[in-house]
């Protein structure tokens, strides 16, 4: 994957602020450049980290990093923590209060590395990102605001002067990541729900997301929003379905192509499709509903089968 720019758009950012766009493998990058001190929010995938890394140089214009923020500990928000804390040593890693206890034990399972067949080098924590309380990124206060719903622990993050808010994978564009707790047993599409609630009332300009460009358009992103959570309530068995998708085509992004065989073995050793498909899929064989997952992928354009390789698309 090349590396990516910096989208522009009709509504300003704060001064020193840059969006690094990268695609779905890795989340977004956002950098700040301040008198004091430089940050990024989020880091990107494991597989990506080299040139995570080249990235942030380039943006930071000789200045050394300061700063690391996730805005949760999904692999794709964090893998890249361990690279940048080795190309500069010095710098601070914030994290959202809920998994702190299980970064300094390092704890696979419990921070869903495991869970989900991904990726995730061991990094070190030295505070967190209280909501409630605010952290001055660039030389702007941004608020730090509790956003569980995707994951119980996340964040979001607003500047009330040019009204940003980063919102990591609450709200997309076109919609918002899969709801994990959803996943294991736990009620959670309530907190999705009250989630997009905090961020109409704050009332963003500008919308700086997980994954995909920044854009401007508050109220139709949060009526397609709106839209796929009740589908997603009336009807929790397609939600599991496109949690099965997401993390079959998140691997097809790692690996690019594979054997079927392989790709199978990935995910008969990945607890969450255990987990999926005993509580929403178990009339069909395992083998079976796995196999209409990636063809489910194949009808959609997002992957495609030549002989016994299943590729990325």
């Amino acid at each position: 994957m090349p590396p990516l720019s910096t989208p522009s758009g009709p509504a300003p950012l704060p001064p020193g602020m840059t969006v690094l766009e990268r695609g779905w493998l890795s989340a977004n990058n956002i950098v700040f450049i301040g008198a004091g001190h430089t940050a990024v929010v989020d880091t990107g995938y494991c597989t990506h980290a080299a040139q995570t890394v080249a990235l942030l140089q380039g943006a930071l214009q000789g200045r050394a990093l300061d700063r690391v923020l996730n805005t949760h500990l999904h692999s794709d928000h964090c893998g890249g923590n361990a690279a940048l804390q080795a190309a500069w040593p010095a710098l601070g890693t914030f994290i959202p209060p809920g998994q702190a206890a299980h970064v300094r034990q390092w704890d696979a399972n419990a921070l869903s590395y495991t869970p989900t067949g991904q990726d995730c080098p061991p990094f070190r924590m030295d505070g967190v990102l209280q909501p409630g309380t605010e952290v001055m990124l660039g030389d702007r206060a941004w608020q730090v605001h509790a956003a569980p719903g995707h994951d119980p622990h996340s964040i979001v993050l607003f500047e009330p002067v040019d009204a940003v808010l980063i919102s990591a994978d609450a709200l997309w564009e076109n919609g918002f990541g899969v709801v994990f707790p959803e996943l294991e047993g736990d009620s959670a599409f309530a907190d999705v729900a009250a989630t997009f609630d905090l961020i109409e009332s704050l009332a963003p300009r500008t919308l700086v997301p997980g994954h995909g460009r920044v854009f401007t358009g508050l109220a139709p992103a949060l009526d397609t929003a709106r839209r796929r959570l009740d589908g997603f309530v009336q009807a929790p068995e397609k939600h599991a379905r496109y949690a099965a998708k997401v993390l079959v085509k998140y691997k097809l992004l790692e690996w690019q192509q594979a054997e079927a065989q392989r790709l199978w073995a990935w995910a008969a050793a990945t607890p969450y499709f255990a987990l999926l498909h005993a509580r929403y899929f178990a009339d069909q064989p395992l083998q079976a509903w796995l196999e209409g997952t990636v063809q489910d992928l194949v009808r959609s354009g997002a992957a495609a089968l030549q002989g016994t390789q299943i590729h990325n698309r």
